[in-house]
């Protein structure tokens, strides 16, 4: 009888700690280390473009990461133009929201017994508590910026690097296994390469395409700064199912705070629930979920691993890193049940020729 030897099986269970373990204390130098060789893999097609036409790689690679850098300058514009107009209605909010607190102290007072008198001392406790430690918070905060900041510099040195010396170690890899199976491994290469560049540019079609929906609902509600709170919606969609509902709760919070009426809240519920359908029912198969072919199950474990581990970094690189694992076991034969554990049974699906027609706009 053929089965997986217990001493196998903890071998793996040992191996599989080990390496969680090791992520979690080598997070500082693993994250950066990580999003570069995600985004290196996304650049390389484009750079690939600029060699055929004769550019030296060392250029290619400065103009792909120039324009990526572009891209994202672009969106933090776009954001700070956004800001900017919701920042001229701070004194309306303010007001509203000193009207709200008053309108729930007398409702705690009503219900609870509890005078307003009594409500102050406590939040004056609270505030004399608060300024203790704000000195404390201000020096986290700026810790934390230049941490961001280096780690920034850090990711775009290692995409150069990456994407300069990719064809060194590529053959490094190579050189680590047998003649007879360096076929097989450049294939698996080239899968793993494939993959993470079309999980990443689908996730940005299906960003862009949230954003459209997301600022056509809102502006329909009539959702002050529409434009902004879809741009905010549509890049928390990078975190996995938190933030959706992430941006939909700041978007609620801060209509209400802009004086906004049931309806409009009502208003940006149902659009939430529109997008969210045609996400999940139509985007995420035609444009993203095609690429990392993971069932529901491990997609929330690996996301809950990956919080654990590298917190909210590890949320959103663990879907693409699953999906390369994933494909190494596939082509791998003692670990192809582990890539059938983690992937969905393909099943034949009669399509209608709308959903046919759909598919072939994204193709």
């Amino acid at each position: 009888m053929n089965t997986f030897p217990l001493s196998k099986s903890v071998s793996v269970l040992l191996l599989l700690f080990l390496l969680i373990g090791g992520l979690y204390f080598t997070r500082e130098f693993a994250v950066p280390v990580a999003i570069a060789g995600l985004l290196s893999m996304l650049l390389v097609p484009l750079s690939r473009r600029f060699e055929k036409k004769g550019m030296n790689r060392a250029v290619a690679t400065l103009l792909c990461i120039l324009v990526m850098l572009l891209v994202i300058a672009g969106i933090a514009a776009l954001i700070a133009w956004q800001v900017s107009d919701l920042a001229q209605d701070t004194a309306k909010m303010q007001e509203r929201i000193i009207k709200m607190g008053e309108q729930l102290r007398q409702y705690i007072s009503k219900t609870l017994g509890i005078s307003k008198e009594q409500q102050q001392q406590m939040l004056e406790k609270q505030q004399s508590s608060a300024s203790d430690s704000a000195g404390t918070l201000v020096k986290a905060v700026l810790a934390s910026l230049m941490s961001t900041l280096v780690n920034a510099v850090l990711v775009v040195v290692y995409i150069f690097l990456f994407m300069f010396f990719r064809g060194h170690l590529k053959k490094f890899i190579l050189q680590l296994v047998s003649p007879g199976e360096k076929q097989k491994s450049e294939i698996i290469i080239n899968d793993v390469s494939k993959v993470s560049q079309k999980y990443l540019s689908g996730m940005g079609m299906m960003i862009v395409c949230l954003w459209i929906m997301y600022g056509i609902g809102y502006t329909i509600v009539g959702v002050k700064n529409a434009i902004f709170f879809a741009i905010l919606c549509g890049l928390l969609e990078i975190v996995p199912f938190v933030g959706n509902v992430t941006g939909t709760a700041i978007t609620l919070l801060m209509a209400v705070s802009q004086g906004g009426s049931s309806n409009m809240i009502i208003g940006i519920l149902i659009t939430y629930g529109v997008v969210q359908f045609i996400q999940t029912y139509l985007l995420e198969p035609l444009v993203v979920g095609a690429e990392v072919n993971i069932n529901p199950l491990f997609t929330i474990l690996v996301i809950i691993v990956g919080e654990m581990i590298w917190g909210i970094p590890g949320m959103i690189l663990a879907i693409p890193i699953l999906g390369m694992v994933k494909i190494i076991c596939d082509h791998v034969q003692p670990l192809k049940p582990f890539g059938f554990l983690i992937g969905e049974e393909k099943k034949a699906k009669e399509e209608s020729g709308v959903i046919k027609k759909i598919k072939g706009w994204f193709k």
